[in-house]
């Protein structure tokens, strides 16, 4: 059964959201992303998280804890359900015996030996859907698909698909992570918007990460994908000192996965190239 929520602000609602998910156990990338919210004037309560605080990396106790002391809005990913559950794997929905499936039989045992009951504390506090009203619209925050929060939802999946759950879900923005990858869609009945994740490059060839930026304007709603940059080989280091997946490690310096296994055959093909994104904040909603 899903755990749901529903956000009330306590004052007015403010005209600028920040997005992101997939920390991955990566440190240096939330102290960074926090760091760049406190320039941007961008309180917590107006930060939201799809999920995946743990993955990769190699400080997963440290990054549950900035997260929680931060106190952003953050929502469970399929790694924290697994981790709650006591579950042997992390639950992301990758092919039996594929690479990351196999890699993920490395660093999940890792996550699950540091994290403390305060953590799991945390993680129990989370809901699995989180909806809030905004500037008029409905807004619903989800880690990958629904029910299944582990299904992979990519710019080139169906629309259709994008547009029922919007449907189902009653949104007229949803907001959603586990692929890895950002991006945006209008639908006929509303916006699709992927962040991206902060913990691991997407695949593009750089060694940035991302986020995006919702922003509320006399016109409409504006959106901004936004990359993060910050200490990679600080990263790098420590997770080949905790001798965790070269694989993923060496990601962090080349912006290229190791495999695209996950990946439709549209998002394989742009694997080293720049996401074609805008630049800056472009209008996606009317008013």
């Amino acid at each position: 059964m899903t755990l749901e929520k529903t956000l009330s602000w306590p004052q007015a609602a403010p005209d600028e959201l920040l997005l992101f998910g997939g920390v991955y156990s990566n440190l240096p990338a939330l102290e960074a992303l926090k760091q760049q919210a406190e320039v941007l004037g961008i309180p917590a309560a107006a930060c939201f998280c799809t999920g995946d605080v743990a993955a990769y990396g190699a400080s997963p106790a440290a990054c549950y804890s900035l997260l929680e002391d931060w106190g952003v809005h953050a929502i469970r990913g399929n790694v924290e359900d697994q981790l709650l559950s006591g579950e042997e794997d992390c639950g992301c929905n990758f092919e039996e015996g594929s690479t990351c499936d196999l890699l993920s039989k490395r660093w999940f045992p890792f996550v699950q030996q540091r994290i403390e009951q305060r953590h799991l504390a945390f993680m129990e506090r989370m809901p699995q859907l989180l909806r809030w009203s905004w500037q008029g619209y409905r807004v619903v925050l989800l880690h990958g698909g629904y029910p299944d929060q582990s299904a992979f939802l990519f710019r080139s999946s169906p629309a259709e698909e994008k547009a029922s759950l919007l449907r189902l879900l009653g949104a007229d923005i949803l907001i959603a992570g586990h692929c890895g990858l950002p991006f945006y869609e209008k639908l006929e009945n509303g916006l699709w918007i992927n962040p991206g994740v902060i913990g691991m490059p997407a695949n593009d060839g750089g060694t940035h990460t991302w986020y995006a930026r919702l922003k509320a304007q006399k016109t409409g709603i504006e959106l901004a994908f936004e990359r993060l940059h910050y200490p990679h080989l600080e990263a790098q280091a420590a997770m080949r000192a905790a001798c965790l997946p070269e694989a993923y490690a060496l990601t962090l310096s080349t912006g290229i996965w190791d495999n695209c296994d996950i990946l439709p055959e549209a998002e394989t093909q742009q694997q080293g190239l720049p996401i074609p994104l805008p630049e800056g904040f472009f209008p996606v909603l009317s008013s």
